[in-house]
């Protein structure tokens, strides 16, 4: 089988992805980033999703200097109460500079040291989460960087493969592969129990909703 690597966040986008890879026949690794975010139970998420679908994974540890953003920050409040026709107008608090390019640096690195030919990201362009490394435009002028800058980098490719894809159907996906969505999280708070009225929650129940299911969340611990 082909060997890839899947960044996994534990929530219902990458959780897809990881299974949308082993699908396309692929032997994923997975990449989890311990980057001092509050939301300190995705890192036990992605662990037990990796666990579940018999993945490897290497948690990532980076320095905890990041500032700016209200996933890292504790001062820097995390947007609630917001209508889903108000989410993506304008990026967020919650946007990390330049969090997709860090991570996919450092998993370009790894795929190229061991002759890793895929790399597979669920960013998406319909999360309405305003954040510009989430575009098209991006993954393609990283595949541009990817190919300048590395000795193996061209033979490397990106797959977004829920490019394209809203909440809804990401979940209609992740439901014909069995995706353990009720080990999955996505809230921005980082409390015990999902909040239900960050941008993140409000997106997820929206989408599971739209797809006509209960979201298992709320019977996860």
């Amino acid at each position: 089988m082909k060997k890839a690597i899947v960044l996994l966040s534990g929530g219902i986008d990458s959780a897809t992805t990881l299974y949308v890879a082993k699908k396309k026949g692929f032997a994923p690794s997975a990449l989890i980033f311990d980057y001092g975010q509050r939301q300190r139970k995705e890192i036990e998420s992605a662990k037990k999703i990796a666990k579940k679908a018999r993945c490897p994974y290497r948690i990532v540890r980076l320095p905890f200097f990041w500032k700016g953003s209200s996933l890292l920050d504790s001062k820097v409040p995390v947007p609630v109460n917001r209508s889903f026709n108000s989410i993506g107008r304008g990026i967020p608090s919650t946007y990390v500079p330049a969090r997709n390019l860090v991570f996919l640096c450092i998993a370009a690195s790894f795929a190229e040291s061991t002759r890793t030919r895929a790399i597979f990201i669920g960013a998406h362009t319909q999360d309405f989460s305003g954040y510009p490394d989430c575009r098209k435009v991006f993954f393609e002028a990283f595949k541009k960087v990817l190919t300048a800058g590395t000795k193996d980098g061209s033979k490397i490719e990106v797959f977004t493969p829920l490019i394209d894809k809203n909440k809804e159907e990401i979940i209609k996906i992740g439901l014909r592969l069995n995706v353990p969505y009720r080990m999955t999280w996505s809230c921005y708070k980082g409390g015990k129990r999902p909040c239900g009225i960050c941008d993140s929650c409000i997106i997820r129940a929206r989408g599971f909703k739209e797809a006509g299911i209960a979201d298992p969340y709320f019977g996860s611990s």
